[in-house]
């Protein structure tokens, strides 16, 4: 059939023409996709503020040869509290971009990204702190590592194979996990861990998204920048892209 329905998020778009542009989602059942939005950027679209960014939708699309076409947007979330706090703003680019970076050939994943997107955006939307949008962030960051795999390793020294427990340790983003200091004296890694950040972030990885552990009510805002930025090192590292978002957090102090 020509025609297929699909729920998606908006993740970014281009100006085709006068009326039309092009808006790149991530969808449930088929990773990224591109489809054109005609006459959205008349004022009387029927499409409307379905294909802002950071909207998810359910969607009716028409196959082309080469695009496909919208033809119908049911929103789903517009993720209203976001487009309210610029730190909320940012921080759910961020995650856009990650899974623009991260999603081509992530078909066969499609729904497990779909809803962890969803999730994380939901939760940034509606979290009362930045601590909260960041922790949202962190999980996000971690299980789609995880997803696509590039998971981090936390509970055993990369190099000798020994479990890590209640000392501090040295964390190499080149090698995607944790150090324990005997094996360092050798490698000279230089980022410190103590082993409480390790711990919460191993569970951030390992409890569900929606579960609120001890670990997120102790957390402090300052712990969860110093994590967010760890693994976004380790995201560059292993990217070699640098998501614009980040340096707009940074401008903002974040």
């Amino acid at each position: 059939m020509n025609n297929y329905v699909t729920d998606a998020i908006n993740l970014k778009s281009y100006n085709l023409n006068d009326a039309d542009k092009i808006v790149v989602m991530y969808s449930k059942d088929n990773g990224l996709i591109k489809g054109v939005a005609k006459g959205v950027k008349k004022p009387k679209s029927k499409l409307g503020a379905g294909m802002d960014l950071l909207v998810a939708n359910t969607l009716q699309l028409l196959r082309g040869r080469s695009m496909d076409t919208v033809i119908q947007a049911q929103t789903l979330n517009s993720f209203k509290n976001t487009r309210k706090d610029i730190d909320k703003l940012m921080l759910s680019s961020y995650i856009s971009e990650l899974v623009i970076n991260f999603g081509e050939g992530s078909e066969s994943a499609s729904k497990e990204v779909y809803e962890l997107l969803y999730k994380a955006l939901n939760r940034i939307s509606d979290s009362e702190s930045k601590k909260d949008a960041l922790i949202a962030v962190i999980k996000f960051q971690l299980k789609l590592l995880l997803i696509v795999g590039f998971c981090v390793e936390f509970d055993t020294c990369l190099c000798c194979g020994e479990r890590i427990l209640n000392e501090n340790m040295y964390f190499s983003v080149n090698m995607g996990g944790v150090v324990c200091k005997n094996c360092n004296e050798a490698l000279g890694v230089k980022t410190e861990m103590h082993y409480k950040i390790r711990d919460f972030l191993q569970a951030m990885l390992q409890f569900d998204f929606d579960y609120k552990s001890e670990y997120d009510t102790k957390a402090t805002e300052k712990i969860c920048q110093v994590c967010f930025n760890l693994l976004d090192k380790y995201i560059q590292t292993h990217t070699n892209r640098k998501q614009k978002s980040l340096k707009v957090l940074q401008e903002l102090g974040a």
